[in-house]
């Protein structure tokens, strides 16, 4: 056996008890040996067949740890094998563990202060409207009846105020699951429960930043993450994407240095490309020589067509200033109105005693649902019963689109999530479109809409979760039926 090999198999061997299956225990082990620097770039990985041989290990399970580091950016294949890939420069970690130092700055906001979104709920259950799951195909006898035994015999406390910070069973539920999907590196006391990425963003304004202060936002982009930072009164700096996502310009740091920057690097929203890893780390490594808090809104990558979620930005390096954003809206459904926040550990004394000002959590029945529903296994299940759901939805709209669209355009996005990006030439304008589509009952949203200053592109957003795979076909002609009568005006 090689060196490496015989690394692997005594960390193997030890976590031989670990109910982590052994083709993600292999994959850990792979590629936090090329973030430590154990494993050079240039490095030859052992030919699958014998490291397989070597571990005991079936060659399947090495090929599909092998396949997920090539994907994430790890490793690289040629003709010579598999090469581990060259990476940028990693920020260092604190020298001291015992009270690790957070240099992008752990003050909290001088000032907060709450909005009011308006919501749209007819539109949201119209076709083709993005960002809204299956909702037909959620298990809701399994989710009543496990809300029907918290009722059933309920504790008076939870009647009253709960713990700002969330449910215990229900903070301990998401840290065990992000762990293990995820690669989000943290402890329980780190987890804290929302109402959702809206409410996540509000409190991140308020909480991490000062009036004025500038919070970088992608372009195009979520408009959510866009009015919850100008309600805090923060100066919002677009950054535009490209084929790989967030693209900020090296002259934009000295310029503009942000103070928070809010990114969705594993499926941009709304044009799906996903941050490759020497991206997340040279923005990692950025942000914290800039003092910068980076939001990472992981709000659908549950949902991959091509392969097992990508790891979180959050894991990939100690002590990132990186606070996760997850979501129940589109792993379960939006009238939950439950999410989380993972953050840094160093702040978690100061969020909470801000929380516990600011908030009143309440929804104490469906926290302990929920964390039943987590713990018992049905959100593992239905989240591998979607993934082939969503897969066959997307299909049948990318056939019908090839069939019936007559405009030139490119369709972006589809690896992963809820959604596809179809881009308009200039003389489709999108907001016409997209209103020609509403009047007959259709909600795709215009790229428009998502628009973060500068120059805007052209284009529809069409959400294809909630709408069955065999009436695709209709709604698209109906969608092309609705935009030429629209242009005909």
């Amino acid at each position: 056996m090689t060196d490496l090999t015989l690394l692997l198999d005594r960390r193997l061997m030890r976590a031989r008890k670990d109910t982590m299956p052994r083709q993600r225990r292999l994959y850990e082990l792979l590629r936090q040996a090329i973030l430590d620097g154990r494993l050079l770039a240039g490095t030859a990985l052992p030919a699958s067949r014998v490291l397989a041989q070597d571990l005991g290990l079936a060659r399947n399970s090495v090929i599909h740890a092998y396949e997920q580091l090539a994907a994430e950016g790890y490793v690289q294949t040629s003709r010579q094998g598999t090469i581990v890939a060259a990476l940028p420069s990693r920020p260092k970690p604190p020298a001291s563990s015992a009270q690790p130092e957070v240099p992008v700055g752990a003050m909290l906001s001088s000032r907060v202060q709450s909005f009011n979104r308006r919501r749209t709920p007819e539109q949201d259950l119209l076709p083709f409207m993005p960002g809204i799951p299956a909702l037909d195909a959620f298990p809701v006898r399994t989710w009543r009846r496990l809300l029907q035994g918290v009722w059933s015999d309920p504790d008076p406390a939870l009647l009253s105020y709960r713990p700002a910070l969330g449910e215990p069973e229900l903070r301990q539920a998401i840290a065990t699951y992000v762990r293990t999907a995820r690669g989000v590196v943290c402890e329980v006391e780190q987890v804290i429960v929302t109402g959702g990425t809206q409410d996540s963003l509000d409190l991140c304004a308020h909480a991490l930043a000062d009036p004025g202060q500038r919070v970088w936002i992608e372009h195009p982009g979520y408009g959510g993450a866009r009015v919850a930072m100008q309600a805090a009164g923060l100066r919002v700096v677009p950054v535009p994407v490209d084929d790989q996502g967030l693209a900020p310009a090296g002259a934009l740091w000295r310029r503009q240095p942000p103070r928070l920057i809010y990114t969705t690097p594993s499926h941009q929203y709304p044009l799906g490309s996903v941050l490759p890893l020497a991206r997340r780390l040279a923005l990692i490594e950025q942000a914290r020589t800039a003092g910068a808090w980076i939001l990472e809104d992981d709000y659908d990558s549950e949902f991959r067509h091509d392969g097992p979620p990508l790891a979180a930005m959050q894991g990939l390096v100690p002590q990132a200033p990186v606070i996760y954003l997850g979501t129940f809206s589109k792993s379960m459904f939006p009238a939950l109105r439950l999410g989380f926040m993972v953050v840094p550990a160093a702040l978690v004394d100061r969020l909470q005693g801000v929380l516990g000002d600011l908030v009143r959590r309440g929804q104490s029945a469906e926290q302990v649902a929920l964390a039943a529903f987590i713990n018992e296994g049905h959100f593992t299940q239905h989240l591998r019963k979607m993934r082939p759901l969503y897969a066959q939805r997307q299909a049948a709209l990318r056939e019908a689109l090839a069939r019936h669209w007559t405009w030139p355009g490119e369709v972006l996005g589809g690896a992963c999530g809820l959604h596809l990006a179809l881009t308009l030439p200039d003389d489709v304008p999108d907001v016409l479109a997209a209103e020609a589509a509403l009047k007959k009952g259709l909600s795709p949203r215009p790229f428009s809409v998502y628009g973060m200053g500068g120059e805007p592109r052209n284009g529809l957003v069409i959400g294809y979760a909630n709408t069955p795979a065999e009436q695709m076909d209709a709604r698209v002609r109906q969608l092309v039926k609705a935009v030429n009568a629209g242009l005909a005006r």
